[in-house]
């Protein structure tokens, strides 16, 4: 388990009488790319939210490079700033300009100088192809602008992990391509990356393993391949036969 980036052993979660996820077990080691994939309401979310502490595991432990996220003691600031995480629906601030949106973080929470901050959200909008939008405003911006700005932002933090949940849902079809042609970039630099996503195209060019929940649990796992062409899960099939 040396070079895992994130474990996670038999974790529950509940929302009163409601087992959001149940008894899930996974490793994530360094420069792996994992999809979790599985219909609406079987954990995916609550899962990735419990690595970073956004939900707080009823059960189990939680380890993020070493660091154990379910330590009710622990530096939940210090392990936020090793996960970067790009929602559905973009979050970034209204009020500022997509410069300021990324360079905001490394400004308040690590006290970085201004310019070097700005320096940094001026190269990582570069990376995402945006260049020439730092002075543009959300509203300005397209949908799919929109997410790579968020993903610029996550990146200006300079995780060891990013976590992505459903980061095209919200996109017309058109913008997917683009915040996918990034997050595939990412893979191919070595970022290691836990994605919940139904988009099979990006898990057969980058991801490593795929992951199908349902219920809470963890099904089945394994190379897309395996998963996609041969699944081992009766409940595996049924899923896949309605999205493939």
């Amino acid at each position: 388990m040396a070079d895992s980036r994130i474990r996670i052993e038999n974790l529950t979660k509940t929302f009163g009488t409601v087992e959001a996820v149940r008894n899930a077990s996974l490793t994530v080691n360094a420069g792996d790319v994992v999809l979790i994939i599985g219909p609406s309401g079987s954990g995916k979310s609550t899962l990735l939210r419990c690595v970073n502490r956004l939900e707080t595991a009823t059960s189990g432990e939680i380890w993020v490079d070493g660091d154990r996220v379910t330590d009710p003691n622990g530096n939940i600031r210090q392990i936020r700033e090793e996960v970067g995480m790009v929602f559905q629906n973009f979050n970034l601030f209204p009020h500022l300009t997509a410069l300021d949106n990324i360079a905001l973080g490394p400004r308040k929470v690590k006290g970085l100088p201004r310019e070097e901050c700005n320096e940094r959200a001026r190269s990582l909008l570069a990376r995402v192809g945006l260049a020439d939008k730092e002075q543009s405003y959300p509203d300005q911006l397209s949908g799919g602008q929109q997410q790579r700005v968020a993903i610029a932002r996550a990146l200006a933090m300079e995780p060891k992990v990013m976590l992505f949940d459903e980061p095209t849902s919200a996109l017309d079809p058109e913008m997917i391509k683009e915040v996918l042609d990034v997050m595939l970039q990412l893979a191919r630099e070595g970022m290691t990356m836990l994605v919940v996503s139904h988009e099979m195209g990006f898990a057969r060019a980058a991801a490593d393993r795929v992951v199908f929940m349902d219920n809470g649990e963890i099904i089945e796992m394994g190379p897309p391949s395996q998963v996609f062409d041969d699944p081992r899960e009766e409940r595996t099939r049924r899923f896949l036969d309605h999205i493939l």
